[in-house]
C-alpha cells in the first residue's frame, strides 16, 4: 500500500473515531481536581512565582465541564471541509474584511513594510480568529487552562500555558482578572495563547505596552509577526486549488510520499515537489489549464471534497493552528480579501 493510500485510509478511520469520540461521555476524571490544583500550585511557588498571584490567580478555581467538551469536539475535526468554510467565510466575513482593511489601511501599510507579510493575510487571520476583534472569548484564562491541564489529554501543553499565563502577569503584561479569551485560553485579538503572546506580541504603537486587547497595531502587528518568525515570504503566495484526474492520482501515489516533519497536518500532506513535477504528474488548475511555469516547491493537500498545491507560506499558516481546514480557510479568504 502507498504512503499516499495509507494517508487516505489512516484520515478515515481517524475522522470515524473522532465523531465517535465527540458523542461519548467524558468519562472516567483524573486525579481529584482539588488535589491536582493544590500539587500545581506549590509547582509555581517552587518555580518563583509568588505567593499572592498563585493564591490570586488559581485559589479556589473549579474545572468547567465545557471547556473540556469544546477540546473533544472542534469542527476542524469533525465536520467536511465545505461545510466549516462555507460557516466561516461568508459574505459578511468577506464583506467586514474589505472593510476592515479599507479603515486601517494606512496602518497595515505600515505593518506590511515592517515585516515583509501581505496585509491581506493578516486581516485573513484576524477575521478567522475574532471576527475582526467583535468576539475575542469571555471564558477566564486561568480557569479553562487548569481544566485541560488536569482533565489530561494535552496535559503538559495546557500546564506550560499556565506557567506562561502566570509569566504574563508577573512581568505586568495584564492582570488576572482582564485574562479572559476563548475556552482554550486563547487571548485578544490575534487569539494569541500564552507562550505565542511572550514570543511574538508587538508593541507597535509604542505606548510601552504589548496590548493585544485594545491595540489594533499591536494585535495586527503581532500577527505578521508570527508569520514572519515562521518563515513567511511575501514574494510569494500560499498555494492555489488544483484539479487531479484519476490518472493523475495514480502517478501521485506511486511517484510520491508524505511529509515526515511537523506537526499532524503537515505530516498528512505529500513531500515538497517543484510544480514543474506536478504538471508532468497531471495536475492542472481547477480550469484545466496548465500550472504556472515555476519552481516554487509545493505540496499535494486533499480535504474530503478539494485538492491543493500549497507553497512553503502554509506552513506558516499551519503553525497558528495546526488544521488544514483552518489553515485553507483563512488562505482562500485571504485571497478574497485581495
Amino acid at each position: 500500500m502507498t504512503s499516499v493510500r495509507r494517508f487516505l485510509l489512516l484520515t478515515a478511520l481517524i475522522c470515524g473515531a473522532l465523531i465517535v469520540r465527540a458523542q461519548d461521555p467524558l468519562g472516567d476524571p483524573p486525579q481529584p481536581f482539588d488535589e491536582w490544583l493544590a500539587e500545581l500550585m506549590a509547582d509555581a511557588r517552587a518555580r518563583g512565582f509568588s505567593d499572592s498571584l498563585v493564591t490570586q490567580a488559581l485559589g479556589g478555581l473549579e474545572p468547567l465541564r465545557r471547556v473540556i467538551q469544546e477540546d473533544r469536539t472542534q469542527a476542524e475535526l469533525v465536520v467536511g471541509f465545505d461545510r466549516y468554510y462555507r460557516t466561516r467565510v461568508t459574505a459578511q466575513t468577506v464583506r467586514r474584511g474589505r472593510e476592515a482593511a479599507r479603515q486601517h489601511r494606512a496602518l497595515l501599510g505600515r505593518i506590511e513594510a515592517e515585516y515583509d507579510v501581505q496585509r491581506r493575510f493578516v486581516v485573513a487571520i484576524w477575521g478567522m480568529e475574532t471576527q475582526y476583534g467583535r468576539i475575542t472569548g469571555r471564558t477566564p484564562v486561568f480557569q479553562a487552562l487548569a481544566t485541560l491541564a488536569w482533565e489530561g489529554r494535552r496535559a503538559e501543553f495546557f500546564r506550560g500555558e499556565l506557567f506562561d499565563a502566570l509569566s504574563m502577569v508577573s512581568r505586568g503584561h495584564i492582570d488576572t482578572a482582564s485574562m479572559t479569551g476563548s475556552w482554550a485560553g486563547a487571548m485578544g485579538h490575534p487569539q494569541f495563547m500564552p507562550s505565542s503572546y511572550l514570543k511574538f506580541a508587538q508593541d507597535f504603537d509604542g505606548d510601552g505596552r504589548r496590548d493585544i486587547w485594545r491595540s489594533t497595531g499591536d494585535a495586527l502587528a503581532s500577527i505578521a509577526n508570527y508569520l514572519e518568525e515562521y518563515g513567511w515570504d511575501d514574494e510569494f503566495t500560499w498555494g492555489r486549488e488544483v484539479r487531479v484526474s484519476a490518472a493523475a492520482r495514480a502517478r501521485i501515489e506511486r511517484e510520491t510520499e508524505l511529509r515526515t516533519d511537523g506537526c499532524f497536518a503537515m505530516r498528512t500532506m505529500t513531500a515538497r515537489l517543484p510544480l514543474d513535477r506536478w504538471q508532468a504528474m497531471g495536475v492542472r488548475l481547477p480550469n484545466g489549464d496548465a500550472l504556472p511555469r515555476s519552481s516554487v516547491p509545493a505540496g499535494l493537500v486533499q480535504t474530503d471534497t478539494r485538492v491543493f498545491l500549497v507553497y512553503p507560506n502554509y506552513d506558516a499558516l499551519l503553525q497558528y493552528n495546526c488544521a488544514h481546514y483552518y489553515a485553507l480557510s483563512t488562505a482562500l479568504l485571504a485571497d478574497r480579501l485581495r
